[in-house]
């Protein structure tokens, strides 16, 4: 049974299907609020601190709207972007912008890097960097894997956590931060507002 609104410890500031799920898996059940912010990258923005800014700017957005509601939660958010050749590798547009990522990440290495935000007490950002390899992917492949669905609302144009996880040739970081959430930098964030993800026990007698 999901936690009651009233007790739950954290506002996501995503709508993220995905990143509640990560959450999920270390017993974090937030209130849900999406944010509305301008995603565009700034001329000559480094992309670490592309991510860490929007990151940023997301929680600041529903932790104004939360105060204004008397609601003191901490609130969470995340930017994720798939890097290659120092370019920003957003959401696909169509199947040929699709196709052209794929190309451009098929047999080589490229990083996700996701930035996350925790406001309460204070502001806290961390950046998660992941290298990943992906084997050759002919345009055959490209197209097929298109027409699945998967890839339209993804950075990069492919989901390592479904079918896209059969171009991943290795790995190097946290597969959670290519998903969109890097649990254990995450974790680290909750632990300083103090929230646990795991039980407390009391001691023996």
């Amino acid at each position: 049974m999901p936690t009651p609104a009233a007790t739950e410890p954290l506002i996501l500031a995503s709508k993220s299907p995905r990143r509640l799920e990560l959450l999920a898996q270390i017993g974090i059940r937030p209130t849900v609020r999406g944010a509305d912010v301008d995603e565009r990258p700034r001329p000559g923005e480094a992309p670490g601190d592309y991510v860490l800014r929007i990151a940023l700017d997301k929680a600041r957005a529903v932790r104004t709207l939360a105060l204004a509601g008397d609601d003191e939660r901490p609130v969470l958010a995340a930017d994720t972007a798939v890097i290659c050749d120092d370019r920003i590798l957003g959401k696909p547009a169509d199947a040929a912008d699709a196709a052209r990522m794929l190309a451009l990440l098929s047999g080589r290495a490229h990083r996700v890097l996701t930035g996350v935000a925790l406001l309460g007490r204070r502001e806290q950002t961390v950046l998660g960097d992941t290298r990943v390899l992906f084997r050759s992917i002919s345009p055959t492949e490209a197209a097929a894997y298109w027409a699945t669905g998967e890839p339209r609302d993804k950075a990069g144009g492919y989901a390592v956590q479904g079918r896209g996880a059969v171009f991943v040739a290795g790995l190097e970081g946290s597969w959670s931060g290519v998903v969109g959430l890097p649990l254990f930098e995450t974790a680290a964030l909750l632990a300083a507002e103090c929230i646990s993800v795991l039980p407390s026990t009391a001691p023996s007698p």
